[in-house]
């Protein structure tokens, strides 16, 4: 071989390294991006409230007397656990207490001229008998037999009249007592003492219409619980009594206790400055799971509306718009492949056709550069702590 052509090729090969070399380090370097394999697993669909929930009590009353006074008489203190028809309040009535004695008194009296009239007319009743005897034999003459009729007529009257002041003083005993429940509080149902405005002494005042007057005595029967939340009312054609819940408390963070829907409202509530949303009412499926509930807790509603069981799924992270994902292919590059979807929420999605298990797809599509086409390489998920 000549010099010439030597020379020639020792260039050529010159160049073709540099051109390599050139090229190898301009080459676009792999995106680094994170894959999720795809598995076969559980696939829920469901909503979710738009505001927090809250833990209420099935009975809850706030209680107020019908008429203010003083408050005379305050046996319990917040907190207490009362039995149902037990005393919780009295407001000073002595003289209601002091008009029933009255009354009592009358009713006594009026039995005591109910005895006396009745008799005198019993004993009437049988003169006007004797006179009767007397004219049918001819003793007496038939004026006198009337007036003694009459007689008994009369004292007859006066016994019916003097019992139905009995019933009048009888019900002037009951209208007292009435008047003397009006300034009572009795439990309607056994519970706990939430919450008492006023001491003894002081006065006690009802909540006329209209102006929002504080209870005196807030009470709560904290042994049925029950969770109630706002729902969109985008969803709520959705949910039916029955259905699946899973329940959250920020009290209890990262525990969740199943239920049911218990009840929908039948009307939107309208929020000032809030979305349209109608309230459910969620029960636990065991209302001892939660340990000790207070009420007004801050409480969370996950509504079960349908589930898939060992369906293949995907993260719905990885969905592009028009049910696209990148496939991280075992060329290196990424492809782009259409899927065909069923149900999802936020953490996955089903896959009905499209994608089999095994396959990984792109989870981190907001990175520059992660598109169809490209070359990647994984990035590997640090170690949890």
């Amino acid at each position: 071989m000549s010099p010439l052509i030597r020379r020639i090729l020792i260039l050529l090969a010159v160049i073709a390294a540099l051109v390599a070399a050139f090229w190898w380090f301009t080459r676009p370097k792999p995106i680094a991006v994170i894959a999720r394999e795809i598995d076969r697993g559980k696939v829920e669909s469901s909503v979710a409230n738009t505001r927090a929930g809250t833990v209420e009590a099935c009975l809850r009353t706030k209680l107020s007397p019908i008429i203010g006074g003083r408050i005379e008489v305050l046996d319990i203190k917040e907190g207490d656990r009362v039995k149902k028809g037990q005393l919780l309040m009295k407001l000073w009535n002595d003289d209601q207490q002091a008009q029933s004695a009255l009354a009592l008194t009358q009713v006594a009296t009026a039995r005591q001229r109910v005895a006396e009239a009745c008799a005198q007319a019993a004993n009437a009743e049988r003169e006007a008998a004797r006179q009767t005897s007397l004219r049918e034999k001819g003793f007496v003459s038939s004026s006198r037999e009337e007036s003694a009729r009459t007689e008994a007529d009369a004292r007859r009257a006066s016994c019916e009249a003097a019992k139905a002041d009995v019933a009048q003083f009888n019900a002037k005993v009951a209208a007292t007592r009435v008047e003397q429940g009006r300034t009572v509080l009795y439990a309607p149902f056994d519970g706990i003492v939430a919450k008492i405005v006023g001491e003894v002494g002081e006065y006690s005042t009802p909540s006329p219409p209209g102006v929002p007057t504080p209870p005196a005595i807030d009470l709560i029967d904290d042994s049925c619980l029950y969770v109630e939340a706002p729902m969109d009312e985008v969803d709520a054609p959705k949910i039916r009594p029955g259905q699946t819940v899973r329940i959250s408390l920020d009290a209890l963070p990262k525990q969740f206790f199943p239920g049911k829907v218990k009840r929908v409202a039948p009307y939107v509530s309208a929020v000032e400055k809030q979305a349209r949303t109608v309230d459910i009412e969620a029960t636990f499926d065991d209302a001892k799971a939660p340990g000790k509930l207070l009420v007004g807790y801050s409480a969370d509603v996950e509504v079960i509306l349908d589930l898939r069981e060992n369906v293949v799924r995907v993260p719905t992270a990885a969905l592009l718009e028009g049910s696209r994902v990148l496939v991280a292919a075992k060329s290196g590059k990424l492809e782009e492949r259409k899927v065909r979807t069923g149900l999802a929420n936020w953490e996955f999605t089903e896959v009905l056709e499209g994608l089999d298990a095994g396959e990984r797809v792109v989870t981190s599509l907001e990175r520059p550069g992660v598109k169809a086409g490209a070359d990647y390489t994984v990035e590997e998920k640090p170690q949890e702590k």
